[in-house]
């Protein structure tokens, strides 16, 4: 399922530091009203052509599930299909193109409409059936499929993401010896300096046109910055530290915490930490892969930025240790909770601290 790849344990203790959550934050986590309910604006959110011409134009997604699905030809040939979450209908176009014999599209946002007409425009009507709906509340005409197609992740691979569903559709529908295209997903993490960014994002705040509003400061830190990080930013080495089997993991599972440990490569300032996911298509006879880091090809997933409230001064081969959790928050399932613990001993300098986040 989700499985951590460290056996490392990193404890918090009487030293850790937590860092300041604003009173108005916590009132807000209370009431509910941090996070948005997710129903209306999520659906609505993707019914728009804009987010679909950001995800087309993403090459590295999309050509890495076109060869993903040819190199499985063998699995779709002949065989059912079903596309989860299908916007317009381009995933399906690649399986019927790959052999399948029918193809089931589910969404649950309007642009389902537009797929029908495109699959219309491309003589594929025959070949797809469009279904609007959520997977957990709609009939298929078949019993099982043969292969699972879903684009589900989102940033930081589990926000906003579609992996319940996906699951709830696998142990549901996909046969015993059905396929996952993907079929495994990694997280990993590094550090990077970022000086320049946090001053003119956060601590600009400090002093705005002669006023004090570092109380706004304080609520940018709660937010992790989705944004493109260049490979020359990074101090340390990347250390993959979970792995989810699309084939095993459990709802259950998405409440996880994995312990990480990364060696400075250079002497530096630590300024924030750094996530990103991989992908794999190993049902293909060559498995196809891409990964969302900072020394790989652009994606619309960009990266995922943890500023740290300390900046760790970092030289080569010292280590920053530490744990990192998420769950999905209870108002909203969409948005993810998130925890960061580390410790870090330099020759500099010293931290033993956690922070919260919300990505929303």
């Amino acid at each position: 399922g989700l499985l951590p790849l460290l056996d490392l344990e990193v404890v918090e203790d009487d030293s850790t530091t937590v860092s300041f959550t604003p009173e108005v934050v916590k009132q807000d986590v209370e009431k509910g009203d941090l996070h948005m309910p997710d129903s209306d604006y999520y659906w609505n959110s993707y019914a728009h052509f804009g987010i679909h011409e950001e995800m087309l134009k993403d090459h590295v997604r999309t050509n890495s599930y076109r060869n993903g699905i040819f190199g499985s030809s063998a699995c779709i040939k002949d065989k059912i299909v079903l596309d989860i979450g299908c916007g317009t209908g381009i995933l399906s176009l690649f399986a019927v193109q790959a052999g399948a014999e029918h193809v089931y599209a589910i969404d649950n946002s309007s642009i389902i409409e537009q797929a029908k007409q495109i699959a219309k425009d491309n003589g594929m009507a025959d070949k797809i059936t469009f279904i609007r709906g959520k997977a957990e509340e709609i009939t298929l005409p078949v019993d099982k499929v043969d292969v699972i197609i879903s684009e589900w992740m989102g940033y930081f691979l589990f926000y906003e993401s579609m992996l319940d569903t996906v699951i709830f559709a696998r142990d549901k529908w996909l046969k015993e010896d059905g396929y996952l295209l993907p079929d495994r997903a990694s997280l990993s993490i590094c550090g990077i300096e970022d000086g320049d960014y946090k001053e003119e994002k956060i601590h600009w705040w400090d002093r705005v046109w002669g006023f004090d509003m570092s109380s706004i400061k304080k609520l940018c830190m709660l937010e992790p910055l989705v944004d493109t990080v260049q490979e020359d930013a990074v101090v340390t080495n990347h250390c993959q530290f979970m792995s989810v089997n699309l084939y095993s993991v459990t709802k259950e599972e998405l409440d996880w915490k994995a312990a990480f440990e990364l060696d400075g490569i250079k002497q530096d300032n630590c300024h924030a930490l750094v996530v990103y996911f991989d992908m794999w298509f190993t049902s293909c006879k060559t498995p196809v892969h891409f990964s969302t880091g900072p020394h790989a090809n652009y994606t619309h997933w960009k990266q995922t930025v943890f500023y740290l409230d300390h900046v760790l001064l970092v030289s080569e081969g010292d280590k920053i240790k530490g744990t990192i959790a998420a769950k999905p928050n209870q108002a909203n399932h969409r948005d993810i909770d998130i925890s960061l613990h580390y410790r870090f001993e330099g020759l500099h300098n010293n931290a033993n601290h956690k922070q919260i986040y919300f990505l929303r």
